[in-house]
This record gives C-alpha cells, sequence and structure tokens, in this order.
C-alpha cells in the first residue's frame, strides 16, 4: 500500500518511493535532496502540526505538510 509522508508517523524510516507534483514544486523537493530511495526518519512534528521535521542524509529538515502530500512512501 502506498502511503504518503504526510501520514507517516513520528519516531519511523521510510523511503520514497515517488514523487507527485508539478514544476516548481517537484524541483523544490528535489533540490531538499527528498528523490526516489532515499531514507527519511520522521524526528517530530510542531505543536500545532506544522512542519514536520525529517532527518535526512545527514541533516535535519523541516518540511510543511502541504508539500509531504506529494511524496509517496513505504
Amino acid at each position: 500500500m502506498m502511503a504518503t509522508l504526510r501520514e507517516a508517523k513520528v519516531g519511523t524510516t521510510v523511503k520514497v518511493k515517488a514523487l507527485r507534483g508539478e514544476g516548481a514544486t517537484k524541483r523544490r523537493i528535489m533540490d531538499m535532496g527528498i528523490t526516489k530511495g532515499t531514507e527519511l526518519h520522521i524526528r517530530k512534528v510542531a505543536p500545532l502540526g506544522d512542519p514536520i521535521e525529517l532527518t535526512i542524509r545527514g541533516y535535519e529538515l523541516s518540511l510543511r505538510k502541504a508539500d509531504a502530500e506529494f511524496i509517496d512512501v513505504e
């Protein structure tokens, strides 16, 4: 079953299966280092639910939930 990064639980590590979205949005996600096959560890979620804090490729990244919807993970 394919899920999005937005649905992933805190403390889990997921693998990127596909990127959806168009043009600038997809390009921005890829520029942050999120590409197919990359592992993402969900560290925490901000108190009001947005953004999500991730560890990817050895660095910390905060990502809006609106952008997380475009990332399919397993």
